[in-house]
């Protein structure tokens, strides 16, 4: 088995909404990373650093990748012997719980061509996006954004939540880029508004 993973990884995403999950409370501020450790202190007497956690959520930069060791850790944190035992009750999973672990939002597979989606995202900020069809989208409103009205960009889904990324962010003639929006506290908002 490996010694580390991706953090960007689904397991590891469903882990992070596990843990929100039995702590009743999104993990979202340096509070939250403190008090989730501290109660893992208290449940396991094993010690993480609200700075593993904050990483390991994509709070704070740090590697693309988490130690084996911390993942035994949460997965302990949630009833499970390691990590392996954790992956493997995925598995396990129905489909509902599934869904769930995708998280709340809009796939495109759910989408027809001309379906526009508005998404919100904090502080202020607003977007609605026309689906082309192939995962391809237009900009027609940007509130309070770097986007522009007019930019073209691939993706696949807007989850509440999670942050929204967008590939081949195209503005007039400039070469495609990537963008991230969203990337501390996820989407707050996503519906279809035909």
């Amino acid at each position: 088995m490996h010694a580390i993973m991706n953090k960007h990884a689904p397991e590891i995403s469903t882990l992070r909404m596990d843990i929100e999950y039995e702590v009743k409370r999104k993990i979202r501020t340096p509070y939250d990373f403190e008090f989730l450790a501290g109660v893992i202190w208290e449940r396991l007497h094993e010690n993480i650093s609200p700075t593993t956690l904050k990483r390991l959520w994509g709070y704070i930069d740090g590697a693309d990748t988490a130690r084996r060791t911390t993942l035994c850790l949460l997965s302990q944190f949630l009833g499970f012997p390691d990590w392996d035992a954790y992956i493997a009750s995925l598995a396990a999973r129905t489909d509902t719980e599934s869904a769930a672990f995708e998280g709340e939002g809009i796939h495109i597979d759910d989408l027809r061509k001309g379906d526009r989606i508005e998404v919100t995202w904090l502080p202020n900020r607003r977007g609605v996006f026309r689906y082309e069809g192939e995962a391809h989208f237009v900009i027609e409103e940007a509130e309070n954004t770097k986007l522009h009205i007019g930019d073209t960009f691939d993706t696949a889904c807007f989850l509440i939540g999670k942050p929204m990324y967008l590939d081949n962010l195209v503005r007039a003639s400039d070469p495609p880029t990537a963008y991230v929006a969203g990337s501390r506290n996820g989407l707050n908002s996503v519906r279809v508004i035909n």
